[in-house]
């Protein structure tokens, strides 16, 4: 499964990928919270426009079937399962401040997918944010597919159209809050906030094409880059960072400080492709889902592509400083052998346990971390379990990503490594303040940490203001209404008295003839 998917791969395994087989993406690459509100319900129920069956694949000539294993690529790097599921059926929530919404059908179903729709309805869909009958909502990354090329649109309709459809709508609805509900207003959005993309011409091909990957098809800034005060994308602060359904997507310029400035172009390919950055990162939650489902299948000179991108994207200091890395100051494996070795991971555990003094840190983690994470933080190969020595997140100054891991637990990057469990309701705020200062010296190589237990609350805790104009629109909006009724109600009175003259001014009128 971790192995990366060619699009050599994706053509001899169309059949299975029409079950979902090859259906294993994110938001965040968002998915995520998109824009106004979260992977929007897509598009769904169209009247047939033509009643003829759809040819089978194995019916289909060879640059039909050409353009489907393209296609299947395209729906990969788009990271479509991500947010509509492996078999595109939706059904997957999003829980935000205005609401929550649920991902829609996008199956081949005439009555609740997509069955219906031609080419162009397809395109502006995935452009536009516009089916035939509605609006969708921005979360839907329509902002960022916007500059899809028509070849990768015709390829990805030629894909969506082998999938199995589902007769069925998900079983819960997108429930909004006022004015939110209020799907029309999405014209508003789309003339304020549609971004406009373009290519420098000093960019190579090989950056073109990532800039294209991370920009569009998969819509990194939809997690990494902050909104504006209207919920669209700050350019201001590209790439610098921003939040995902309470997490904190980290800074992925240049900045070396907070962003991945120190990273090698080997080093992002590594960590896209795979999900682990040895002394660097892990990929959880959103990104975790993003390597799951889409970029671990992306070809090696597509992920090359955005690495060397990525390398071009101007330094923006945001987030949390990152410590410099003191690999002297990082624990030795009790022995090499020992990461295959169960018995021996056992005794150096019990002997771990028994030396160590009560209600420590060390102690609080060798209890509930050492037995996946190693007792010198080495992790365990074979079960997958990975190493924590030198990560980014133990060594920064703020280190509110921690915390969220600690509190709330994490889904790893792919399904065949274990889920790192949630504490918050199995140890205390002191206890998981204790734990964060022990692995942040011990296995981060930091001369000192002093978290206490309202640190750890508060930044675990952390969110972002929501902007003013979306926390009140609904009762800006009722006030809006108000004050338009009464400016009507006063041009309405004004243009009456002006159309009816007084008694005086009649008897004037008269005496002046």
């Amino acid at each position: 499964m971790s192995a990366i998917i060619s699009f050599v791969d994706f053509a001899t395994r169309i059949p299975d990928v029409r079950r979902g087989a090859c259906s294993v993406w994110g938001t965040k690459f968002g998915l995520a919270l998109a824009c106004l509100i979260a992977p929007a319900p897509g598009f769904a129920g169209l009247p047939p426009n033509d009643q003829n069956p759809m040819p089978t694949y194995a019916q289909k000539n060879p640059q039909e079937r050409a353009a489907i294993a393209r296609g299947a690529y395209i729906a990969r790097a788009a990271d479509c399962t991500a947010c509509h599921g492996e078999d595109y059926a939706g059904g997957v929530p999003f829980v935000l401040p205005m609401g929550t919404v649920y991902s829609t059908n996008i199956t081949q179903s005439v009555s609740y997918g997509i069955g219906g729709y031609n080419l162009q309805q397809f395109a502006n869909a995935m452009r536009k944010g516009k089916t035939p009958y509605r609006h969708l909502y921005p979360a839907m990354p329509y902002p960022a597919y916007s500059a899809m090329s028509d070849q990768d649109i015709s390829d990805l309709f030629a894909y969506m159209q082998t999938i199995d459809a589902v007769d069925s709508n998900p079983l819960a609805k997108t429930d909004m809050k006022f004015p939110f509900n209020i799907r029309a207003l999405m014209i508003g959005y789309n003339l304020i906030n549609m971004p406009n993309w373009q290519f420098s011409p000093q960019l190579s091909d090989s950056q073109k094409r990532g800039k294209y990957l991370v920009d569009n098809l998969g819509h990194c800034g939809d997690c990494h880059t902050p909104r504006n005060a209207t919920m669209g994308y700050d350019m201001s602060k590209y790439l610098a960072g921003a939040y995902i359904q309470g997490i904190k997507a980290p800074n992925i310029t240049t900045d070396v400080a907070t962003g991945i400035g120190s990273w090698r172009k080997q080093d992002i390919v590594t960590f896209l492709k795979t999900g682990v950055l040895q002394h660097q990162a892990i990929a959880g939650d959103e990104m975790g889902k993003a390597v799951y489902h889409s970029l671990q299948y992306l070809t090696d000179s597509d992920l090359m592509a955005m690495a060397d991108y990525l390398k071009t994207v101007p330094p923006v200091k945001s987030g949390s400083v990152v410590a410099p890395l003191d690999v002297s100051r990082l624990p030795k494996p009790a022995s090499a052998d020992m990461t295959y070795n169960l018995l021996k991971q056992i005794d150096v555990l019990k002997a771990a346990q028994a030396r160590v003094k009560p209600n420590t840190g060390e102690a609080i983690y060798l209890t509930n971390c050492a037995s996946c994470h190693g007792v010198a933080g080495e992790g365990q190969v074979e079960a997958k379990y990975p190493a924590i020595t030198g990560l980014a997140i133990l060594r920064e100054h703020e280190p509110e990503r921690l915390f969220n891991v600690l509190y709330r637990g994490a889904k790893s990057p792919l399904n065949s490594m274990p889920k790192m469990p949630a504490y918050a309701d199995k140890l205390s705020d002191e206890q998981i303040a204790q734990v964060a200062n022990y692995v942040r010296t011990q296995f981060g190589g930091l001369p000192a940490s002093n978290l206490t237990g309202a640190d750890a609350k508060k930044l675990a805790n952390r969110q972002p203001a929501v902007p003013f104009l979306i926390a009140n629109a609904g009762w800006l909006m009722v006030l809006g209404m108000v004050l338009g009724v009464l400016l009507l109600a006063w041009l309405l009175w004004r243009l009456l008295h002006r159309r009816k003259p007084t008694v005086q001014q009649v008897t004037q009128t008269k005496v002046v003839h």
